[in-house]
Order: C-alpha cells, then structure tokens, then sequence
C-alpha cells in the first residue's frame, strides 16, 4: 500500500517537474514567430500566459502574433489593457502603433504615440514611426519635427535620419538633408533603402552647388546654425569644381578639399563623428573608394563596376574597414539648434 502511495505521489508530481518554463515556452513561441507561424506562436504563449497572466512581454509577444495573424480585434482585445499599465514597454507601444495604423484608427495612433513619446522622451523608434504616421496624414511639418527631435534625442537610431534625408533633400534643404542622408547611409550600409538614398544625396551634393552658384538661391527657409553656416561656408568654397559638372572623380576632390578646410578651421570648434570619419579615411588612403561606394553606382553603375574591377585590392580594403566598424552618431553633436 505505502509503495502505491509514493507511486501515485510520484506520478502527480511529475507533469509540474517537468512543464516548460515560461522562458522556454516563449523562445518557442519567438522561434515560431520568426518561421511566420502565428497560429503556433499563439498557442504556445497562450500556455506561458496561464502560468504568468500579467506577463508584460508575454502579452505584448500575444499582441504581436495576433498582428501578424491579422486578427486585428484580438491584437487590439490583449493591448489596450497594456497601455495604460505603469509597466508598459517600449515595444509594446510600437506594435499597438502598427495595429491602429493598419486598422487607419488614426485618432487613437495619435493619442497613443504622444503618451508613448512622453513616457519614453529618448527613443528614436518611436520618434520615427509617430513622424511616419503624420506623414501619411500629409502632416510633414509635424512629421519632420518629431524626427529632427528623434535624432537629437537618439542619435544612434537610424530611422529618424532616413526620413529627415528625404525630407529636406526634396528641395527644402539641402545642406541639412546632404548631412543626413550621408549618416544613414553608414549607419545602415546594406539594406533596401540605402539604394534610394545614395540617389538623393548624389542628387542633393548636385543642388547645394546649383543653389550655390546661382547666387540668392542657397539663401535658407530658415535661420541656420553656427555648425549649419560654417558647413555651407566651407563647402562653398569648392563651387568652381561643381561648375564643370559633378561626376565621382569630381566629388572625391571636393570633398577631399571641404575636409582639409574643415579640420584647419571650423573642425576644432564643431566636432562631428562623420567628418571625423571622413578624416580617418583620408589618412588611412581609403577616402576614394568610400566615395566611389557611396555615390558610384548612383551615378553610372557601369563605370562603377569598371572602377571596382580595376581597383579590387583598394575596394577590398575600404569593405574590410567598413565590416568591421559600427557607425553611431554619439550624443552631443546635433548642431540643427543653437
């Protein structure tokens, strides 16, 4: 009898000794999540949530595969309870903004992006997608507020620099969209965007000089900073090699020039993680083929490819520099603002 009682004791204890933690059950779930398994997803953090029903990140994952299920009443059912909780996450704000713009429920995406931004006042990402839901609005003067205020805010986060190039570098700015554009090319060298923007910084170097030469056309919507003034005043210098027309070649001189001037002048008072870049490249003889990189296929993908092609060694030498460096603006060098 005493060894049916241990035996039977034994066998009640054994499903508790041996369930899934919710660690476990959740790395599952993100495992079926990255395979496109939303229905599978959602059973297995169905589970975990029993376990731990005010799970935080367990709800926002649930949130997440009914989103992606496209089970839109059920995502919007498992996150409004969220967003009002003093434990809110970041992401959580950021998938509740993907749910309200799918379903265009733009009054709600716009409460719950300015409650989001003042909880979290330095997140970029949520600076950049709050930007692009006014900019779907045709709100770009708003738009382009928050992501000025992302990258000042987070300037190691790229999404805000994308939208604030393409922004200014459609005829408001140059100077300002040159300067971002060329930082979000580095931060982001190798994705689907990065095509799009090497094009228009081509084309924004291309309407500085334009706006330069004809004279009265460079004068600024607005007030410019000291950083702003100095940066305009220095490469200005170089309009009489513009006004031949601007190839690659071209380009490598002027900029080469515009960073000697640069650091014998303006560089000491406005330090500037990408000028110093350009800097490191000059001296380490790689400042060529960076150029030829970042403006070579925007401008004629055949002679890029022959450039490449007769300059293998060199190129080889600039793609090992650059797999090997995380470009991040740091804090403090956002010069928009006195």
């Amino acid at each position: 009898m005493r060894i049916l009682l241990l035996a039977l004791l034994l066998a009640c204890r054994l499903p508790a000794t041996a369930q899934p933690s919710t660690a476990q059950l959740r790395e599952t779930a993100s495992d079926f999540l990255r395979q496109g398994d939303a229905s599978n997803a959602i059973l297995v953090l169905s589970r975990a949530i029993q376990q731990e029903p005010r799970s935080m990140a367990l709800l926002t994952d649930l949130t997440y595969a009914y989103y992606l299920q496209r089970d839109f009443a059920r995502a919007i059912e498992t996150m409004k309870p969220l967003l009002d909780r003093d434990d809110a996450e970041e992401r959580t704000y950021q998938i509740a903004g993907n749910v309200y713009r799918s379903i265009q429920e733009t009054s709600a995406c716009d409460r719950m992006y300015r409650k989001a931004i003042k909880r979290f006042p330095q997140s970029g990402a949520l600076h950049s997608e709050y930007g692009e839901v006014l900019m779907d609005q045709r709100r770009l003067t708003d738009a382009i507020e928050y992501w000025e205020k992302g990258i000042q805010a987070d300037p190691g986060y790229q999404g805000n620099y994308y939208h604030a190039a393409r922004y200014w570098l459609t005829g408001r700015d140059m100077l300002r969209g040159i300067l971002y554009a060329e930082i979000y090319v580095n931060m982001d060298s190798y994705s689907a965007r990065t095509p799009e923007i090497k094009a228009l910084l081509l084309e924004g170097y291309k309407n500085f000089f334009v706006e330069t030469v004809e004279a009265g056309r460079q004068a600024a919507p607005r007030k410019r900073s000291a950083f702003e003034e100095a940066f305009r005043t220095t490469l200005a210098k170089q309009a009489t090699l513009a006004t031949l027309g601007l190839d690659v070649d071209r380009l490598v001189m002027i900029r080469t020039r515009f960073i000697l001037d640069w650091y014998a002048g303006e560089g000491r008072r406005f330090p500037h993680r990408l000028l110093d870049q350009h800097r490191q490249l000059l001296q380490e003889g790689l400042f060529e083929a960076y150029n030829h990189w970042l403006f070579g296929a925007a401008a004629d993908v055949l002679r890029y490819q022959n450039w490449v092609g007769l300059h293998a060694d060199l190129m080889g030498e600039y793609t090992a520099f650059q797999r090997n460096r995380v470009f991040r603006m740091p804090q403090g060098q956002y010069y928009a603002t006195e």
